[in-house]
């Protein structure tokens, strides 16, 4: 392999003769060898983005020659577009608050720019990574900003399929409004109630869920570009402290606002961890959910077996015909996964000192994991689950026919103590409610039949006395 030196503060160092990063990038590569992975493309993205409005801007105030600020833009339109992600090569997690992350942008686009202008790789006599990439910026601006920016577009992305699956909860909650099921409390047999009904609070809770995110999405707006290294605005020209936000709204599309008071929204990492506690929020929903469908369709002729799942693989290596709840069971793993990484976002927000936080990097990694991993499980979920469920309606009317928990509708008639007992009797002799009461004579039959309608019985508001009226 060919090499170029390339020399930084520290000293010399070859670096690939063909590279579009630099000294400074390569170092951090050797430094933090820590995910094996590199950092997401939402963020080299929105990190170009700000590169190239910062260009646009000092153009326009001109403290950037033409020439020079036409092939920045050039270079980071490339980037925008997806090419030469292969080098950026900085580990998500690393030290130095993101100035590696920082360095890695200005030092591909300088060179990709001097390459547009006929220079060779490393040669920065044409653009520089700093004097002119970087130019009116610090990292301590440019990743916050950047950060926020790439966490706007991945919420997007997870709040669509979070609306598919609204929608996916509430087609099944009309397609089984009319089965009668064994609604349980505590695991016990508890009244009737209407599959359909199960299904539409699912729709509910994560209606509440799309809501919350929103909400946190909205603090994401405000960013703090023009703060340069403390909230001070040092090197920045004042012209350009007054546009350069505009300028990032007009480039990546975005309703961005310039935070009012640029030393807080350099100092604190808040909304980042607001946006982590309701998607933890929404994991436990989905968590929740998940396992009721495995309870639900436990069995399937020794469990409950009120539902079926679709089947998606074999679900055993010794026993044949085993078929396991796996969509379910890997979107409960996401949800642990996401509370965990909910841990990690809360300690790096709070780790900052005075004016910065230089916690960003793992924060990000974990924040932008938590988000795909929540997009991608939601689709998995609606796909091959929730589409494909159906209700054994024979086996729903079974268990509520069979319940002792029916009685409950009973006791506004023969009271709380005769109930209790009845109840009690049903339970030791296996005898069914009904049979009872109509063997002491406590009620006629049609009363009997009129008071334990179950579709009357999962409906608030409507008590027996009122059915026995019509």
């Amino acid at each position: 392999m060919l090499y170029r030196i390339e020399s930084d503060s520290i000293g010399e160092k070859q670096v690939p003769k063909n590279a579009y990063y630099g000294v400074q990038a390569l170092r951090a590569y050797e430094n933090f060898n820590i995910t094996g992975k590199r950092i997401h493309p939402e963020l080299i993205k929105a990190l170009a983005e700000i590169k190239k409005a910062a260009a646009i801007t000092n153009m326009e105030i001109e403290l950037l020659n033409r020439k020079k600020g036409d092939a920045i833009v050039k270079a980071c339109d490339e980037i925008i577009e997806g090419k030469l992600h292969d080098q950026f090569i900085t580990d998500p997690i690393q030290g130095g608050a993101g100035t590696s992350m920082n360095m890695n942008i200005n030092e591909v686009v300088a060179n990709r720019a001097t390459e547009i202008l006929g220079g060779e790789l490393g040669d920065y006599s044409y653009v520089h990574p700093n004097d002119h990439v970087n130019y009116g910026q610090s990292t301590n601006d440019v990743i916050p900003s950047s950060g926020k920016i790439a966490t706007i577009r991945l919420l997007e992305k997870a709040l669509v399929q979070l609306d598919n699956l609204i929608d996916a909860l509430l087609t099944k909650a009309k397609e089984f409004d009319h089965v009668i099921k064994m609604g349980r409390t505590q695991m016990q047999d508890a009244i009737p109630i209407r599959l359909g009904q199960e299904f539409h609070a699912y729709a509910n809770v994560i209606k509440r869920d799309v809501v919350r995110i929103k909400r946190v999405k909205e603090e994401l707006k405000y960013i703090n570009m023009g703060a340069t290294a403390i909230g001070t605005g040092l090197n920045a020209d004042e012209m350009y402290v007054k546009h350069i936000v505009p300028n990032i709204s007009k480039v990546t599309g975005l309703d961005l606002v310039q935070n009012d008071d640029l030393v807080d929204g350099t100092q604190n990492l808040d909304g980042f961890a607001a946006v982590s506690s309701a998607l933890k929020v929404c994991a436990i929903s989905l968590s929740k959910m998940s396992n009721d469908l495995r309870l639900l369709s436990s069995g399937p002729r020794t469990g409950f077996g009120e539902i079926n799942l679709p089947p998606k693989q074999n679900g055993s290596s010794i026993m044949p015909g085993k078929v396991n709840p796996v969509i379910p069971e890997v979107m409960s793993q996401i949800a642990f996964s996401i509370i965990g990484n909910d841990m990690t976002i809360t300690m790096a927000a709070e780790a900052g000192q005075l004016e910065l936080n230089a916690f960003e990097p793992v924060l990000f990694y974990k924040l932008y994991e938590s988000i795909e991993t929540l997009t991608n499980g939601v689709e998995t979920l609606i796909v091959n689950c929730i589409n494909g469920i159906t209700a054994n309606e024979d086996r729903c009317r079974e268990l509520v026919e069979n319940s002792v928990g029916i009685i409950t509708a009973l006791c506004p008639h023969i009271g709380y103590k005769d109930s209790a007992r009845i109840a009690k009797n049903a339970i030791n002799t296996g005898e069914s409610v009904k049979e009872l009461i109509l063997n002491e004579g406590l009620l006629k039959e049609v009363e009997l039949e009129t008071i334990l309608d179950s579709y009357g019985m999962t409906e608030p508001g409507i008590s027996g006395k009122e059915l026995l009226k019509k």
